[in-house]
């Protein structure tokens, strides 16, 4: 139960003065590791943790004790879903290729177009980021579909985006994605990239003028992050300038790779070489590099990603659901690779990555001791902060900044309830998250976001949802109507009964 003095702070705001949190357990950093303080505390100042311990020697303005439950570093969310979930369509509708997933040559002939208009993408970051605070997740570098989009992302959704950001009190590594490339299917199953590499400079060019004019805003939560799309569907000269603008502009870059056997034939055909291995060969693997999923990575690419110290975006949930997995979360950081999480899916539910990743990894080795709970925790908060380049996120001790996440070790599905990390990931998942604090300001209390109703926000993002999927048919092969693409689990019950429907009656 939370005590009164929580519900004195205002939502969207940073309380002044010193604010002493406590709990049962409290995560704070110590020795080069965390560490798991029994009734410990936490106290914040000015958007900065001044103390993390056991028991704070000075005065403070307010002291918050949540009992039963976990104060936290905030979640790091490297590959953070920020428009609706289109994967959901081909989930059990397969293949994704005759459902609009690539886009078919007679829709390219008639020209792309934006299928979601510019107020729609605004409405959806926000919505996106209000989820991924309810989470636990305080720091998220976003991503999203470019399927149904004309060819890249636009400046004005991201301006959009750094405002969502900062309005709700998210911290985001950010900026347009942009790429000189894209798939197009020729005939069924047959699918050949096609280039515009003027278009994709031009890309580059607008999300290096947005980090310019973007990067520090909100109090330091917006903050730049390169975002070419896909490695078969850039070309050399657009990753050569975007890694040169990354150092320039001393940000990240992320880049998803080896992460398919689309990609794999595509840069074979290309360039007779994996992602990774072409990469390398142009000296374009660096520590600045983050590179989602390495669910199809050979030993090769892991051991290259090790040598340059690339960090991967794992995402253990999307890929198990698309019928692949890294191998393994162990092999990976036995060769010293750095791992940082992602959801990349709907519902962003860290918790629920982090127990899918566990499985992964013990199933892939077939060792139950290959990973513990408290290595998947290591990625959701350590791993993000390095392939970030930050070290004052990630964890609690004086002089970090003030992301914390509170979850609740109270709740009856996960009882019993033993060490709280290990709690957390077996049977925890983002509706334990009982307040989100970013930078030192109170942006999530109760399942409650500052002026943002979720509630309302759910119907008016199944409305937008709705509207694109009416657009599919457009956009697939053969241009078959919606419901021969998208199938029902099961049948539907026929309207009026019919005399050769046998109804059940007890």
């Amino acid at each position: 139960m939370t005590s009164d003095p929580l519900h004195t702070l205002t939502l969207g705001q940073r309380p002044a003065g010193r604010t002493l949190l406590t709990a049962d357990w409290v995560l704070a950093w110590r020795d080069g590791t965390h560490h798991l303080v029994p009734h410990g505390e936490i106290v914040m100042e000015d958007g900065a943790v001044i103390f993390a311990g056991l028991s704070f020697p000075g005065e403070v303005a307010r002291r918050i004790d949540f009992g039963e439950a976990l104060v936290s570093p905030g979640l790091i969310d490297l590959d953070a879903l920020s428009d609706l979930d289109t994967y959901t369509l081909v989930h059990d509708n397969q293949p994704g290729w005759a459902r609009g997933r690539i886009w078919p040559q007679s829709y390219v002939e008639r020209g792309p177009y934006e299928m979601y208009s510019e107020k729609e993408l605004a409405f959806q970051k926000r919505f996106a980021f209000g989820l991924l605070l309810l989470n636990g997740i305080t720091t998220a570098a976003p991503v999203a579909s470019l399927y149904y989009r004309e060819w890249g992302e636009t400046v004005a959704e991201f301006e959009a985006a750094a405002d969502a950001a900062g309005d709700l009190g998210l911290r985001v590594f950010l900026s347009p994605a942009y790429r000189s490339g894209g798939m197009v299917l020729e005939a069924p199953g047959r699918m050949v990239p096609v280039f515009d590499e003027a278009r994709g400079l031009q890309g580059l060019r607008n999300a290096v003028s947005f980090i310019k004019h973007q990067q520090g805003r909100h109090g330091g939560l917006v903050n730049g992050l390169l975002a070419p799309d896909r490695v078969e569907t850039c070309t050399l000269e657009l990753l050569k300038q975007t890694m040169a603008a990354a150092r320039d502009l001393d940000c990240r870059a992320r880049l998803h790779m080896a992460q398919g056997p689309l990609e794999l034939e595509t840069m074979q055909r290309l360039h007779e070489a994996s992602g990774p291995q072409w990469m390398a060969n142009h000296g374009l693997l660096s520590e600045r590099l983050i590179a989602p999923h390495a669910t199809y990575a050979s030993r090769r690419d892991l051991e290259l990603y090790a040598v340059h110290g690339v960090s991967i975006a794992h995402s253990p949930l999307v890929s198990a659901r698309m019928g692949s997995t890294l191998h393994s979360f162990a092999a990976c950081r036995e060769l010293g690779i750095n791992i940082g999480m992602a959801t990349d899916t709907a519902p962003p539910d860290m918790l629920m990555n982090l127990l899918m990743g566990l499985i992964a990894c013990r199933i892939s080795e077939k060792r139950p001791d290959a990973v513990l709970s408290a290595d998947l925790f290591d990625a959701a908060t350590l791993g993000g902060a390095r392939a970030l380049g930050r070290t004052d996120i990630g964890r609690l001790a004086a002089g970090t900044r003030a992301d914390v996440a509170v979850f609740r070790l109270d709740d009856p599905h996960m009882t019993p309830s033993v060490d709280p990390i290990t709690t957390l990931v077996l049977g925890g998942s983002g509706k334990v998250t009982q307040a989100v604090f970013v930078d030192g300001r109170l942006s999530v209390r109760e399942g409650k976001l500052a002026c943002f109703d979720m509630h309302d926000a759910r119907r008016r993002a199944q409305s937008q949802f709705e509207g694109l999927v009416a657009k599919y048919p457009d956009r697939s092969w053969a241009h078959p109507p919606v419901e021969a693409l998208f199938s029902t689990s099961y049948p539907l019950w026929p309207e009026g009964g019919g005399e050769d429907v046998e109804e059940t009656v007890l």
